[in-house]
């Protein structure tokens, strides 16, 4: 298919995409009844004796890759909002169903919000506050915000950030404003299940850690992530998800750090339980495999969710515009104290069609007419490269 022909399909895709989840609902908070309101079915009658405790429920968590938004993708809200501001909501509509039919939905900022809502795609990544309200409309609850960009407008991008994303009820990991942000466990609930969220990056691109400010970003180092995921256990987390940016940008296959790292990691236990629960990858700008390793999933890379035409070494690369939601269904331990296990593992190929600027889920694509298999094809033999089928991974319909 020439480019010419794949974004046409695309452009189709992403109209279907959109009408399809301007049709969904936003997820409801764990235990809610679809209307909000209780059963109105009667109490049982009490029998005298202390009644037993009600089993604990599981839970579904999804996450999606960068949010990188460049001169185009920042044009393009601006155009959407009428040129009266911005607005991402129209973009991020065809994830919308998989985001907001989840427990627990976590995204990734590859940017900072820039001061009095100034926008500027490159060579700094600064968004205007208002992807924050499009990010939670849709369906997210929390986002990293580690990544190479997130000095990009020093510490006072990250203060404006993080406030931004407060205001929207938007949960974060990865950088803090203060010390004491930083050294606290992002923690969030789904189904029975208190969640610890803990992020890292490789490093911030060309810049340094504001003087004073050790703290502000929290840079990739196994020690430092497993003696964090130890915390977030004894301050109660059932489940600990670490998001990763890390590995080698344009590579399909995982790099030897990423390997080794996340093999460390999963290998670590405390009282022969798994001290982490997740690897969530982000930063190769492509889809990369997911693996089970040691018993615990790792993705090494979701792809771009957002990004405007992305080149490699100057030639354009579509893959760039390519990615994966993940989503696992974490099940109660049968016994107290025991891991939560992951009980259905899936992915949901996607791809961001720079001309209509839309999200498109490639399955949904599909059903109605597009001419996307041979990209969702390829998306899914990245994905299951590494012998995640036989781990029990399945491509989501």
């Amino acid at each position: 298919m020439n480019a010419r022909t794949r974004r046409t399909t695309l452009a189709l895709a992403a109209v279907v995409v959109t009408a399809l989840a301007g049709c969904q609902a936003r997820h409801q908070a764990p235990g809610a009844s679809p209307s909000g309101q209780s059963s109105g079915q009667p109490a049982a009658p009490s029998s005298g004796h202390p009644a037993a405790p009600a089993p604990r429920t599981g839970f579904t968590l999804v996450a999606s890759g960068d949010m990188l938004p460049d001169t185009s993708i920042i044009e393009r809200a601006q155009f959407d909002a009428g040129g009266l501001g911005y607005d991402f909501r129209p973009m991020l509509a065809g994830a919308g169903p998989a985001v907001s039919g989840a427990d627990l939905a976590i995204c990734h900022l590859n940017a900072v919000y820039g001061e009095g809502g100034d926008a500027s795609g490159s060579p700094a990544l600064k968004a205007p506050p208002q992807m924050a309200d499009a990010l939670a409309a849709t369906g997210y609850d929390g986002c990293s915000t580690a990544s190479d960009h997130s000095l990009d407008d020093g510490a006072d991008g990250i203060r404006r950030t993080l406030d931004a994303f407060d205001r929207a009820g938007l949960r974060h990991a990865g950088s803090a404003r203060t010390q004491e942000e930083a050294k606290s466990v992002t923690m969030m609930r789904a189904g029975d299940a208190q969640v610890a969220h803990l992020a890292y990056t490789a490093g911030p691109k060309g810049r340094s850690l504001p003087e004073g400010q050790p703290w502000a970003v929290d840079l990739l180092d196994r020690d430092k992530i497993v003696e964090d995921a130890r915390v977030a256990r004894r301050a109660g987390a059932d489940v600990v998800v670490v998001s990763l940016h890390w590995g080698t940008e344009w590579q399909d296959a995982p790099d030897a750090q990423q390997l080794k790292l996340a093999k460390q990691l999963t290998a670590s236990r405390t009282d022969g339980r798994a001290d982490i629960d997740l690897i969530l990858g982000t930063h190769a700008h492509v889809p990369q495999a997911y693996e089970k390793v040691d018993g615990t999933w790792v993705v090494y890379g979701l792809g771009d969710q957002i990004a405007g035409e992305t080149d490699n070494r100057g030639v354009r690369d579509p893959r760039g515009n390519e990615s994966t939601i993940a989503r696992f269904t974490f099940a109660p331990p049968a016994h107290e104290g025991e891991r939560w296990p992951v009980a259905r593992a899936e992915f949901v190929p996607q791809a961001f069609d720079v001309d209509a600027g839309r999200v498109v889920d490639l399955n949904a694509a599909l059903r109605q007419g597009a001419d996307v298999g041979d990209m969702r094809d390829r998306i899914r033999d990245v994905v299951l490269s590494r012998g995640a089928a036989q781990a029990g991974l399945v491509m989501a319909q």
